[in-house]
């Protein structure tokens, strides 16, 4: 998954203005206590980090 597929997915299920918000201010257990933007800079797949946003989240299927 390219950066921008995320993004779009991050705009589509949390809104434009707030899915930036979510990236850089929610920590996730899952991506080892990092936020999205932490796991993303460190060098995760989008795809992965995706996932994990979709499972924690309750992305629904459609949008996954």
């Amino acid at each position: 998954m390219r950066l921008t597929e995320f993004w779009r997915r991050m705009d589509e299920h949390f809104g434009a203005g707030y899915a930036e918000s979510f990236a850089r201010d929610h920590v996730m257990s899952e991506l080892g206590g990092r936020t999205v933007q932490q796991a993303l800079d460190a060098g995760w797949e989008a795809k992965d980090v995706w996932r994990v946003v979709c499972q924690v989240m309750g992305v629904p299927a459609q949008l996954r």
